[in-house]
C-alpha cells in the first residue's frame, strides 16, 4: 500500500483527489493539508507511525508556504518521502526549481487518473516522472542574453558506458519512459531498468532526471 499526503489550498481539489486515488487498491490517502507549512507539520507528526506518507502530492501556488519551498524542506527533512508536484501551472521556472529541489515528478491537474496513479507508483519506486511536454521545462533555465559558451568536453565517465547504455542514455535524455525505451530497443523493461541502474552508478548520478540533464549537454558531441 502506498500512503499519500495531499497538499492543495482548495478543499474541493483535495476531496476529489482523495476519492479518485482511493479507488485504486494500492493507494491510501493518510492526510491532507492546505499549504506547505501544514504539510511539513503533518509529516513531522506522522513520522514513525503506520500512517507515515510515502508520497506527497503538492500544488505549487499556495499561501503561507508554496509547493516549491515545501519540496525543498521535505527533501532535506524527510528524504524517505517522495514528492510529486500536481498543479495547473507549467511555468518553466516552477518545473525546473521543483525538480532541482528534489521533486521526483511534475504533472498537470488535467492528467488522466490512470496516468496519475502510474506516476505515483513510479516516484514511490524512486523513478522520475514528468508529464507530456515538461521535460524541456525541467532543464536549467538560461537567459538568451548570455554569451554562447563553447561545447563542453565529453566527461571520461561516458567512455565506460557500453554501446547499449549509450542508446538508453540518449533515450532517457529525450524524455522516454522505460516502456518506450524497451519498445524502441526491442528489450524488456527489466533489462532497461538494469541499464538505467548501471548508467546512474557509472556516472555517479542520483536519478533519471540528473541523467537526462547530464546527457542533454553532450548529445550533440556523442552523435558526432
Amino acid at each position: 500500500m502506498i500512503r499519500l499526503l495531499l497538499v492543495d489550498d482548495q478543499i474541493i481539489i483535495r476531496q476529489g483527489l482523495k476519492s479518485l486515488l482511493e479507488s485504486k487498491p494500492d493507494l491510501q490517502v493518510v492526510g491532507d493539508a492546505e499549504n506547505g507549512q501544514l504539510a511539513l507539520d503533518l509529516l513531522e507528526s506522522l513520522q514513525g507511525t503506520p500512517l507515515q506518507p510515502d508520497v506527497v502530492l503538492l500544488d505549487v501556488r499556495m499561501p503561507v508556504m508554496d509547493g516549491v519551498a515545501a519540496t525543498q524542506q521535505i527533501y532535506q527533512r524527510f528524504p524517505e518521502t517522495q514528492v510529486l508536484i500536481l498543479t495547473t501551472f507549467d511555468d518553466d521556472e516552477y518545473v525546473s526549481q521543483a525538480m532541482r529541489f528534489g521533486a521526483k515528478g511534475y504533472l498537470l491537474k488535467d492528467t488522466p487518473s490512470e496516468d496519475l496513479a502510474m506516476a505515483i507508483r513510479a516516484v514511490y519506486q524512486g523513478y522520475t516522472y514528468l508529464g507530456p511536454g515538461l521535460f524541456e521545462k525541467a532543464l536549467p533555465h538560461q537567459s538568451t542574453a548570455e554569451p554562447v559558451k563553447p561545447a563542453p568536453a565529453i566527461p571520461p565517465e561516458l567512455a565506460d558506458l557500453s554501446p547499449r547504455e549509450w542508446e538508453v542514455l540518449r533515450l532517457i535524455a529525450s524524455g522516454a519512459s522505460n516502456r518506450e525505451i524497451a519498445q524502441a530497443l526491442y528489450i524488456s523493461e527489466r533489462t532497461v531498468k538494469n541499464h538505467v541502474t548501471s548508467i546512474l552508478s557509472r556516472l555517479g548520478l542520483r536519478d533519471r532526471t540528473q541523467a537526462a540533464l547530464f546527457a542533454s549537454s553532450f548529445l550533440a558531441l556523442l552523435d558526432d
